[in-house]
């Protein structure tokens, strides 16, 4: 198959699962991103759409036309150019955006629900509950079952859902971590939904019973700054390591130096959500006990007690008594990380994710 790509970003290191579409997936890639009608390109020889011919701008001086409407032929013409037979639109707000050319162009696409975009308020207004994207796709993915639920809830047809979390790199399967250190890891981005906060007031509570425990923090984001200070307001500077962006082979380091992994997810207050963090699941399948939240896909991975330990949104006093369990209990965490390795190469391998799209895809182009 010719497959199109189309992506809101190019290649955002928090977008792992992305990328993976780009190279895993069967067939012909051709990967367009950018989120503006001047910036949109193809990856492949770098090609834009934004410049208009001699002729274009002759008939927009006699028809009176828009130069987006010439945008959107230039971008038409190339998925006609290069053949392309079916195109996964990666969010749904994407989605919506790229309606006009699908439509034009006339080829089944398949939308890949993320997160935020199916759960913040401002997004789903903004494109009216997706209610045209929902008429108009072949297929629609989801990444946890709350999120199917939720865009059935919209009006998109049961019959239309695919419920396939993105899986972990498979790298992390070749991970044995050592137990020996009293370290946690937060490896994702500082947002509202992410709530890294809660690791730095869990960790206070936490060294009052082990004063040697640790915290590494690997990502950035808007709540960068305020966990920093955060962590000098509760003295915590000798405790807590911010690492910045990290690459996969830095944080398949940190996993195997620690203990256990900590993600206090909750929903923030514009109803952003998270899907299925990649981050959990390449977590367990690198065999660290899993301390997260009831929140989103967590739970559909992640299993109370026996991959992990879950507990409500904001419960920072139940959160430092998971990781204190964790520290008084190192066969308990071993077992646990084994069974979080066990459960994610069972029901949530990349492969099975690539080979579901790869079908769907194709089934797409044969309807």
């Amino acid at each position: 198959m010719n497959i199109a790509i189309f992506s809101p970003n190019k290649n955002p290191y928090s977008e792992t699962f992305i990328q993976a579409h780009k190279n895993l997936l069967e067939g012909e890639i051709y990967y367009y991103y950018g989120n503006t009608w001047t910036g949109i390109t193809l990856e492949k020889g770098n090609e834009k759409f934004n410049k208009l011919s001699f002729t274009q701008k002759i008939k927009l001086k006699l028809s009176g036309g828009s130069v987006t409407q010439s945008q959107q032929q230039n971008l038409i013409d190339s998925i006609k150019n290069n053949k392309i037979e079916v195109a996964l639109v990666e969010y749904g707000h994407h989605a919506h955006w790229l309606l006009p050319v699908l439509k034009a162009a006339k080829i089944p696409f398949v939308v890949h629900f993320h997160g935020h975009d199916a759960s913040e308020r401002t997004i789903l207004k903004n494109v009216n509950n997706y209610s045209s994207v929902f008429h108009q796709a072949s297929a629609v993915i989801a990444v946890s079952k709350i999120m199917s639920k939720d865009l059935i809830a919209m009006g998109c047809s049961k019959d239309k859902i695919h419920y396939t979390p993105c899986g972990p790199n498979e790298a992390f399967a070749t991970i044995q971590p050592d137990f020996k250190s009293e370290q946690f890891a937060f490896v994702g981005r500082f947002t509202n939904k992410k709530a890294p906060y809660y690791c730095l007031f869990a960790l206070k509570k936490v060294l009052s019973e082990f004063p040697n425990a640790k915290l590494v923090m690997a990502g950035d984001g808007v709540l960068q700054e305020s966990c920093i200070n955060i962590s000098k307001s509760l003295k915590l500077e000798k405790s807590v390591t911010f690492k910045g962006v990290v690459t996969p082979k830095e944080v398949r380091t940190l996993y195997k130096n620690s203990i256990g992994f900590v993600l206090p997810s909750v929903k923030a207050e514009n109803g952003d959500s998270e899907g299925t963090p990649v981050a959990v699941m390449e977590a367990s399948l690198a065999g660290l006990p899993v301390i997260s939240t009831y929140h989103a896909g967590i739970p559909d991975v992640i299993v109370d007690q026996e991959t992990g330990l879950l507990c409500d949104e904001h419960d920072v006093e139940a959160m430092a008594l998971n990781m204190q369990k964790i520290l008084s209990d190192l066969e308990f965490a071993k077992t646990m990380g084994a069974a979080g390795r066990r459960r994610i190469n069972e029901h949530y391998t990349l492969k099975r994710h690539i080979d579901t799209l790869n079908s769907i895809l194709r089934d797409a182009v044969n309807a």
